[in-house]
Formats: structure tokens, sequence, C-alpha cells
């Protein structure tokens, strides 16, 4: 599985090896041609000019290779009768050479056309990927309603920009109202699901009255359209009071609560209840419960892949709980900071590789307005 750093690094080198485009492959023969001549007649280094087809490969498309081989061929043409080649009446070296430039030129130019011809296939999905994320996911705003929002969402996936991990924040009637959730597996079933959980929360989100309702509805959805044994944990939550939060847990990730001073604590379900697509195999309901949330506080919710990432040189999981308070602490006017920060440190601790999707959610809510006095100006939330 290829990890998000080196993924960075191979498109930045591409890009680098772009810019030069065909200074590389022309300085080679320039090189090969001054040393040809400074070496003298005695020396025959001609042959050194099929590095310039291969370089142009990897930094020209298939078009300037071919010019680039057949400026090469014209250079050692014109230099064989300073060379004293074409004198030899021994042809052999001559021909040998020529075809060995030929061979490598045709497999440089069928190179560069396999190149191109990737990159644009490469382009062309991952444009369509981030396409389905934006209509999928619906990446929040940095402020919804009454909250600060900052979300950090990579796929393990190859090319890929969506995965089975899901999540959406939505300012309705009843308050804001959160999902974080992981979808079982991986692949095309996997967003397919992510696709059935989003579609029923949006819709509950604005007509339930009560949390439970709308994680009930969810959860029906669930087990209409998901495929028999498979199964999504979620966590819900509503932002509908000041100075609190109400949580609803599905088989979840405990979120974390991060004061301003960097305490943590980890705010597990008084009622841990099974996964969305579940609900056949046990009698009753999930409870909700409320925990106090200050303006400055910062809950941070998380999916698997970011407490089962395993460190590079001790494959010890990620711990989010031990290393997530210095991180995030009084970063709640500055979320998006907040959320790379804990972002690069789970890279440092996997060394830049990640076997899971991987969703990072950073809520904190917005100061409360100051009373108004008759006297005094109308003072807006910061």
């Amino acid at each position: 599985m290829k990890s998000v750093w080196l993924r960075a690094v191979q498109r930045l080198e591409s890009e680098y090896l772009a810019r030069l485009g065909l200074s590389l492959p022309l300085l080679a023969l320039a090189v090969v041609v001054a040393s040809d001549l400074i070496a003298g007649r005695d020396h025959y280094l001609t042959p050194g000019i099929v590095a310039a087809p291969a370089l142009a490969a990897i930094t020209v498309n298939w078009h300037k290779t071919l010019f680039v081989s057949a400026l090469g061929i014209l250079v050692q043409a014109a230099l064989a009768p300073y060379d004293g080649v074409a004198r030899n009446s021994d042809h052999d070296v001559l021909f040998g050479q020529l075809y060995a430039y030929c061979l490598v030129s045709a497999f440089s130019v069928y190179i560069a056309w396999r190149r191109e011809t990737g990159a644009r296939a490469f382009t062309a999905i991952a444009s369509v990927a981030e396409a389905a994320q934006h209509a999928l996911m619906h990446p929040p705003a940095p402020r919804v309603g009454a909250v600060r929002v900052a979300v950090r969402y990579v796929s393990a996936a190859d090319a890929a920009q969506i995965g089975g991990d899901l999540y959406s924040v939505l300012e309705t009637p009843h308050g804001v109202r959160a999902l974080i959730g992981d979808v079982r597996g991986k692949g095309l079933a996997a967003v397919q699901s992510s696709a059935v959980v989003l579609g029923a929360f949006r819709e509950a989100a604005f007509d339930e009255g009560g949390l439970d309702r709308v994680a009930a509805r969810v959860d029906a959805s669930v087990g209409r359209h998901v495929s028999t044994g498979d199964f999504i944990t979620a966590l819900f939550a509503q932002f509908d009071t000041q100075d609190s939060v109400e949580l609803l847990h599905y088989g979840h990730v405990a979120p974390l609560r991060v004061s301003r001073d960097g305490a943590v604590e980890t705010l597990e379900p008084a009622d841990p209840w099974v996964p969305l697509g579940l609900a056949d195999l046990v009698t009753g309901a999930p409870e909700s419960w409320r925990v106090p949330l200050l303006p400055g506080d910062v809950l941070v919710l998380c999916t698997d892949g970011v407490i089962e990432a395993r460190g590079e040189q001790d494959g010890t999981f990620y711990p989010l709980a031990d290393r997530v308070g210095p991180l995030v602490a009084g970063s709640g006017r500055d979320l998006e900071s907040a959320v790379e920060r804990v972002y690069d440190d789970l890279l440092d601790h996997t060394g830049g590789s990640l076997s899971d999707d991987v969703v990072l959610l950073l809520i904190s809510p917005l100061s409360r307005p100051l009373p108004v006095h008759p006297q005094d100006p109308p003072l807006l939330p910061s």
C-alpha cells in the first residue's frame, strides 16, 4: 500500500522532471559530444549518446522523445568521420552501435507514450474521485451554525479519494447535527453503503426532532438497503444547547474532549450499542448521553483507521488520547491548523503510510455572545 507521503513525493518528482523538459536529454547529448571531441580521435565515446533518449522518456512526451532519438542519430553520423569509424573496413562496430541505439530509442519512445497515457488516465480517475468525494461527503465550511469544524479525510486506496469512512456536519432547525462512521470493508460496496447512510442522515437530520429518532431512521435505511451481514459503526452528535453536546453511540470509536488547557477525556458511552445494520440481533434501543462542551473545548471524532494505525518502528497503535492534548489545546479558533498537526503526527507515528481510511473531525462550539445592554453597542459572537 503506497503511503500518502510517497504519493506526494512521486508527484513532486514528476513535476520536477516535467519542468526539466528537453534540457536534460539535450544536456546529455552536449556532454557526450564535448567529451568525444576533447578525448580526440583515438577515443570513441559517441555510444554514450544512448542516454539521451532514455532521459527524454522520463521528462518529455513521446513526440519529443522521438525527436531526441533522431537528433542523436544525426549527431552520431556527424561524429563518425571524426572518430574514424566510417573509414574502418570493419563496420560491425558502427552497425552494432546503431542497432543498439535504435533499439533503446524505440523502447524509450514506447515508455514515454505509456507514461503519458498513464498520467492522463490517472488525472481522469483522480478528477472523478474528487468529484465523487465532494458529491458524497459535502465537506463542511469552517463554521457550521454555532460550531467551528475542521476535517481531514484520507483514503488509503491508491489514486482514490473516497472509501468506507464517512462524516457529515449539518445545520438544522434542531441545532447542528454531526455524524461520523466507518463501513465494514472497502471498495465500491463500502462506498455504496456510505452513500446509503449519508443520504438517510441528511434527510432525517432535518425532519426528526430527537437525535435518537434520526439514528433510528438511518438504522432502518441501512437495514433495507445494505447487504445482509454488513454493518456500519457510527457516532451521532447534536449541538442544540450552549455548553454541552448530546452523543449517541452505535459501536463507533469513543470521542475525545480536549479542554482549553489540553486536558483530554475519553467520552465513553453510558450505553454502548451495536453498529448500524445489526439492530435485529438485539432488543431495545440505544440511549444518548450529554456531556459538557465549553467554548474553547474541542470534540475530537475519528474512525478506527486513526487509533489502529501502527507505528513504523514498534508496531504499536497510534496513542491518540495521549498525544492529541498539546496538538489541539487552545485551538478553538483555528481548528484547521489543529487537525493538520494531528494528521502530521499520525503520519510521523506510522512512517508516512496508512493501511486504512482515516477521518479526523474536530468540532468546537463558538463563544457565547455577551449580554447586550441598552447603552452598549451590539456584540457579535467570535
